[in-house]
This record gives C-alpha cells, structure tokens and sequence, in this order.
C-alpha cells in the first residue's frame, strides 16, 4: 500500500510541472526526426527498427532526466530523512518512485505508436517485429531507469544525479566496444553487459529468454543498489 502511495504522488508530481513534458516532447521530436529520415531514405522498409535503435540511443539520455529528481530533490529539501522515519520501508520508497517513473516512460513510448501507425497506413510491416522491437524497448527503458534512479540517490544535486546515470548507462551500452578490441572470455563478459547487444536481437523479430532475464537482471540490481543507498544514509 505504501508502494502505491508514494507511487501516485510521484505521477502526481509527474503530470503538474512541465520538465517531464519538455523532456518527452524532445524524446518524441527526435525520434520523429529519425523516424522521417529512415522512411524517406532510399530503399526505406517499412520497419521500426530504425526508430527503436534511435530511441535506445536517446533512453540513455531520456531515464536519468526522468529519474533524476525522484531522489535528489527529496534529499535537497530535507524531505527524505522525514520520508525515512515515516512508517514506511526503504524498498517501498524506491519501488514506489520506480513504478511512476516507469509509467510515464510507458507514457512517452506509447506515443511513439503513432510512427507506428503511419507505416501500417502507408506500408506493410512485419508485426512480429513491431511487437518484439518494443518490448526490447520497454526492457531496456526499465532497465535504464533502475540505473537512473541509483544515481538520484547518491547525490542532492539533480544535475549531478542526471550526469551519473547518462554516464553509467553510456559505460553500459558501448562497453561491447571495448570488446571488440579483445578477444576470448574477456571480449564474451564484455559483448554480454552491453546494453546495445541484447536490443538487437529484438529489432530483429526474435525473443531470446537469455536477452529478457539480462534486462530484467540490471534492472533488480540496480534497485537493489539503490535500496541499499538508501539504507546507509540511515547511518550517516
């Protein structure tokens, strides 16, 4: 019940003040600028891929922006050690401000079906791959947002909490870049924390369990992480 309490006053909180709908609308205006140049090229498919490896790309900039204040700015206020004496638990703060910033990345997705819509209109897309690319996409927004939020909670500084969650998750989607340059069971651990690697296949109409547990591993981690940054401020 707590969950779902803090929850609600973060979509609240969401919905009443314009950053999170400045930042969507950069979201959708650069995905729709991608999305445009990817139809228009020649011999253009009538595909989603295009648009879903752009806003991959742009999630890692998209979830800590979203995430970075759920945190930061109750440590900045001097809300959150209130919040941490209340009768409720650190997991249920941290899951309840996860859960919001979830739904309104949910929410800016789901807009992003209009592009869809325009090339069932003017084309014939696979729908095996629509359907899989965007559950990749949702996958790797969860994911992105897990790390975001770790960042919101290591420092009352927005900006700052923004900066560490962009820079985490750029570690975590070229790492597979560095594994390029070696080779063996370095170049294997490498190409297998890349973010990027495990998008791919869903772009491409295949559902791979390996990819679906991998994102939903960063995910408990990093909320885990942040959970347990929670709890040493009870010691500080």
């Amino acid at each position: 019940m707590n969950t779902f309490t803090v929850a609600w006053k973060e979509i609240k909180g969401y919905f009443s003040t314009p950053a999170a709908y400045i930042v969507g609308a950069m979201f959708l205006s650069l995905t729709g600028i991608f999305f445009v140049f990817d139809v228009t090229s020649p011999f253009a498919e009538a595909s989603v891929r295009g648009i879903v490896n752009w806003a991959s790309f742009f999630i890692v900039f998209l979830a800590p922006l979203l995430t970075m204040r759920l945190l930061a700015e109750e440590q900045k206020l001097g809300t959150l050690e209130l919040l941490m004496t209340a009768p409720v638990r650190d997991w249920e703060v941290v899951l309840g401000k996860y859960i919001a910033s979830l739904i309104m990345f949910s929410a800016t997705i789901i807009l992003t079906l209009y592009y869809v819509l325009l090339l069932y209109v003017f084309g014939q897309p696979d729908t095996g791959p629509v359907l899989s690319s965007y559950l990749g996409l949702m996958l790797h927004g969860a994911a992105a947002l897990a790390v975001g939020l770790l960042g919101s909670s290591l420092s009352a500084n927005q900006i700052v909490a923004a900066v560490v969650g962009i820079a985490v998750l750029l570690m975590l989607s070229f790492v597979d870049r560095v594994g390029s340059l070696v080779s063996g069971v370095a170049a294997d651990v490498l190409n297998g924390l890349s973010l990027n690697a495990h998008v791919t296949d869903f772009t491409r109409g295949v559902i791979d369990t390996a990819n679906v547990v991998y994102f939903l591993s960063i995910t408990a981690v990093f909320l885990f992480l942040t959970i347990r940054s929670m709890e040493t401020r009870r010691w500080r």
